[in-house]
């Protein structure tokens, strides 16, 4: 097998969204994984290396500000000078430059592009360019039918938005550098489309919106009737890593799924998946309002273009993850996005006695790590209230007729058997409110804190969907679906029936007529509960079945440092929040800190240099004023010392020079000699005075 050197490949801005994922994704590929098996022959077969070899070897430049460890990257660079940085370009196999997120890497692309084409007789091997940028040098192109979409084969026709006129110029630069030699130095544009995927980035604000459900409904910028070409990140590192080791003819390809969703199907989506599943549309205008977004961000979400990548089909074989689409494949994205950005729900039941503070630690962590406290009262009482909205607000011009039919059904069924019961649901109705209110998407979210429920094995059972799987090692799994809403923690608190009794007699009777702790009743509920957990099948013994463990904790104080020696365990049992509360959220506080103290300092400096600049203005007009005062003074003093020094001169002249001259000249006038000079100097000689 032949032994096949990895190629070097530079990328910009490693740290920053699309070019981070590219860089860690081309580390992962092997040689030969972009090459269709069926297009190698029996020769290529067998001089092919051994797989798993490294296909790529990343280096690029970081930040200033970049402080994340990627040992993926073999080597990271930072306050590169143009010489140092061309030193390290012309080391590269491949350039990759992406423009798709910072205007200003633009003029750096440029350069780039243009250096290493004015070396190509120093290059010691080949070398490829690859300028990914985005389709909104498209965004002002007028189609000639709506129906028909916009293909690389016709690029030449694009046309940029306003906004995006020096990345259509820089597309243009690029092919026309890669037409010189393209056997020493080959160029080529990627358009993308919009990214998604692994922690977004362009539709972040919309995923977190969503996520923490701060707005009754997704906000939708415009009519949200405009075609949004998109692309998972992971298929346009596909679509790169296609270019380098095919090095198509084409030297303009389009990136985009074959989707073509509007930008209301990918909110309403987005909605439905993460939050409460409804959209607001409002005037564009107000986009630019939005703190989050930036002008860029905000003219590639308003864009309407239905693309087609023709190229992409017709010669590479790529393996796609989400050809249809963000829409299609929107609980992919949703899972990446929460393990991106680290929002993995916690989940935590609370089990006990009546009376041993269940509530009040439920409560102190929802606080914490700012989840979901359910509770049954609240979640029947929210069930019913919500029922009877939808029940009483129903359109019967909608097509909701169905779900409201359902809502109607369930209402009636959960008033009857309250009525029956004495105010109590029965037991396949109480775990259908609490298991709908578990799958609801702010608990899928966040996270809950069930409080006091289940109560017995076959409560458990039915709420959790404990139905098992033989998976083909033979050993039994949970369901898929369980995994949604199956606790990751389970707290069992106990203490002393003595310990109760006491606790209950000493609380105020506003709290006991609130929690029903009234003596027969209290006792009643005590000694179900110790019925329930002697048996073999108790809610405690179900989740060890699960591998999930309880944790039991004893209280034998109410105490306050006993009770925060209590929290601090199940604090760290739990560990670190899993939200955008105080640990994402730092972070993002903390890269806007970053930003506006960079932004500060530069506008103090750009302010510095303008002082400067005026101090340095003023001193020379002042010089230049002193300068030219000072002349002036010294060509008048000089006119009055030659003033001074002429006056004897002129005397002399008047008295003996004057006088024999004015006497000559006009003798000559007179006389009209031939030689006026001749007769005038003998004339002078004759009438000397002061020739004796």
């Amino acid at each position: 097998m032949e032994k096949v050197t990895p190629k070097r490949v530079f990328i910009n801005n490693i740290d920053s969204y699309a070019s981070k994922c590219v860089a860690k994704f081309l580390c992962e590929c092997v040689v030969g994984a972009a090459v269709d098996p069926d297009a190698v022959t029996e020769e290529e077969e067998e001089r092919k290396p051994h797989s798993g070899a490294p296909a790529f070897q990343v280096v690029g430049t970081v930040s200033d500000t970049c402080d994340e460890d990627r040992p993926h990257v073999l080597e990271e660079y930072k306050h590169l000078n143009r010489e140092e940085l061309l030193s390290k370009l012309m080391d590269c196999d491949v350039v990759i430059y992406n423009i798709t997120q910072h205007a200003e890497q633009l003029e750096e692309a440029c350069w780039a592009a243009s250096a290493l084409h004015n070396e190509m007789e120093r290059f010691s091997r080949a070398k490829m360019f690859i300028l990914v940028s985005t389709v909104m040098t498209w965004a002002c192109s007028k189609p000639v039918d709506p129906d028909v979409p916009f293909t690389d084969e016709i690029f030449w026709r694009r046309r940029a938005h306003p906004n995006f006129k020096q990345h259509i110029d820089l597309e243009k630069r690029v092919v026309k550098m890669g037409k010189t030699n393209r056997t020493m130095f080959s160029t080529y544009v990627v358009a993308s489309g919009l990214q998604y995927g692994l922690g977004e980035q362009l539709f972040h604000f919309f995923f977190k919106t969503s996520w923490l459900g701060q707005e009754q409904e997704i906000p939708v910028f415009g009519d949200g009737s405009n075609i949004v070409p998109t692309i998972h990140i992971r298929d346009l590192v596909s679509v790169i890593q296609n270019v380098i080791e095919h090095q198509p003819k084409p030297y303009y390809l389009l990136a985009v799924d074959s989707s073509n969703n509007t930008m209301e199907e990918i909110l309403k989506a987005v909605s439905s998946s993460l939050g409460p599943g409804s959209i607001q549309k409002r005037p564009f205008e107000e986009a630019y309002l939005t703190q989050e977004l930036s002008v860029m961000e905000m003219d590639s979400l308003l864009v309407n273009l239905r693309m087609e990548a023709v190229h992409l089909k017709e010669l590479f074989s790529i393996n796609w993850l989400c050809e249809s689409g963000l829409v299609e494949n929107m609980e992919l994205v949703v899972e990446e996005y929460q393990q991106s950005r680290g929002l993995l729900p916690i989940r935590v039941c609370v089990l006990g006695p009546p009376a041993v503070g269940k509530s009040l630690v439920s409560r102190q962590i929802c606080e914490h790590y700012k989840l979901h406290h359910i509770t049954l009262k609240d979640t029947i009482s929210q069930t019913i209230a919500q029922l009877e909205d939808t029940v009483r607000n129903v359109d019967p011009d909608a097509d909701n007729e169905d779900s409201a039919a359902e809502a109607k059904e369930l209402l009636g069924s959960l008033k009857e058997s309250m009525e029956k019961n004495g105010g109590l649901l029965e037991d396949h109705l109480l775990v259908k409110v609490v298991k709908d209110r578990l799958m609801s998407n702010p608990c899928r979210n966040q996270g809950f804190v069930l409080d006091g429920f289940p109560k017995t094995y076959e409560q458990a059972k039915e709420l959790f969907y404990s139905e098992e799987q033989e998976s083909e090692d033979g050993t039994s799994q949970i369901s898929s679906f369980s995994r949604k809403i199956m606790p990751e923690c389970v707290l069992s608190l106990d203490a002393s029936d003595v310990f109760l009794k006491e606790r209950v007699m000493n609380l105020p009777e506003r709290l006991v007529q609130e929690h029903s702790y009234e003596q027969e009743h209290f006792l009643l509920r005590l000694d179900r509960h110790r019925e329930n957990n002697m048996e073999d099948e108790s809610v405690g013994n179900y989740f060890d079945e699960l591998d999930t463990t309880p944790l039991y904790l004893e209280i034998s104080s109410s105490e306050e440092p006993d009770c925060l020696l209590l929290m601090q365990k199940i604090l760290d049992t739990l560990g670190q929040p899993r939200n955008y509360g105080p640990s994402c959220r730092e972070v993002e506080e903390e890269e806007r800190r970053k930003a506006e103290e960079r932004m500060k300092r530069e506008e103090q400096e750009r302010a510095e240099q303008e002082r400067r600049e005026e101090e340095e203005a003023t001193h020379r007009a002042a010089s230049w004023d002193q300068w030219t005062g000072g002349l002036k003074e010294t060509r008048q003093q000089e006119e009055e010392l030659l003033e001074v020094q002429s006056v004897p001169m002129t005397i002399y002249l008047m008295e003996h020079v004057m006088p024999t001259l004015t006497q000559g000249l006009v003798e000559c006038c007179t006389a009209h000699p031939q030689d006026p000079v001749d007769f005038l100097a003998d004339f002078l000689i004759r009438n000397n005075p002061f020739n004796y």
